[in-house]
């Protein structure tokens, strides 16, 4: 079925695997107000539950409940052929791509596909737009205990903070630990450097790369200075320079006397 319809707000149905859990007030007395200025312009995704008159909203669980608050009963939907699990697929999915989830939100609706629906972190990245690394960093973060996480999030410290916990293994120090960054407002940088002396192993910080030129005339270029500069200074230097089309080599002659110019 393709054509949009107008169904009845109490026959819509949450998604049971709808990762978003936070649905700010503020926000949502917003698109409220829109709602009641604009209508809905986008519709919602639905798909019947078991020949029932009811549906579950695959996508637009925002906007329905926008339009709860906005006193609208009717809403436009656009309903689509899938069983329940392309349905949860196609939630998670489009709630991570909203990029507007927690990060600990993410992480579990992430959990979800690979754990719950037998995605590979490679399928997952790749429907996700995300690196293979990026992703397992963020699997990572669920090894936090549940009352962490929480604490984490009320606290408003941010997913660096969260993976510079995860070095700490025991709870009741991780416990500890958090205290004190609530206490002294430790930013990332600050909650490292206590974690390094709590733990005696400090983070592999990356190296910042040296500086390397790839344009290899750049260095053609300072290779004839340098032999320049020795023959300023009256040095027979004498070079023999080959080049074919893999390679250039040079091969340069110094005098072991020298003589003073």
């Amino acid at each position: 079925m393709n054509d949009i319809r107008y169904i009845r707000t109490e026959r819509l149905l949450p998604n049971p695997y709808q990762p978003r859990h936070k649905f700010e007030s503020e926000e949502m007395l917003s698109l409220a107000d829109s709602i009641k200025e604009n209508g809905i312009l986008q519709p919602l995704l639905i798909r019947r539950i078991n020949n029932s008159d009811y549906f579950e909203v695959v996508a637009g669980e925002r906007r329905l409940r926008g339009a709860i608050l906005a006193n609208v009963d009717k809403v436009p939907c656009l309903e689509v052929e899938c069983d329940y699990e392309k349905s949860a697929v196609l939630s998670i999915l489009e709630n991570i791509q909203r990029c507007d989830l927690t990060f600990f939100e993410e992480a579990a609706a992430i959990g979800q596909l690979v754990n719950h629906f037998g995605m590979t972190q490679q399928e997952c990245a790749k429907r996700l737009g995300k690196s293979q690394s990026a992703l397992s960093n963020k699997l990572r973060l669920l090894k936090l205990p549940a009352d962490v996480r929480y604490f984490i999030e009320k606290e408003g410290l941010t997913e660096r903070h969260a993976r510079a916990l995860l070095r700490i293994e025991d709870e009741k120090q991780l416990w500890k630990v958090l205290k004190v960054i609530k206490e002294k407002g430790y930013n990332v940088e600050q909650t490292e450097k206590y974690i390094d002396l709590l733990t005696g192993t400090p983070k592999k910080h990356k190296k910042t790369p040296s500086k390397i030129y790839k344009d290899i005339r750049i260095f053609i270029n300072t290779f004839n200075k340098a032999i320049e500069t020795m023959v300023a200074s009256g040095i027979n230097a004498e070079t023999d320079k080959t080049e074919t089309d893999d390679y250039i080599e040079y091969r340069v002659k110094i005098p072991k006397n020298l003589k003073q110019a």
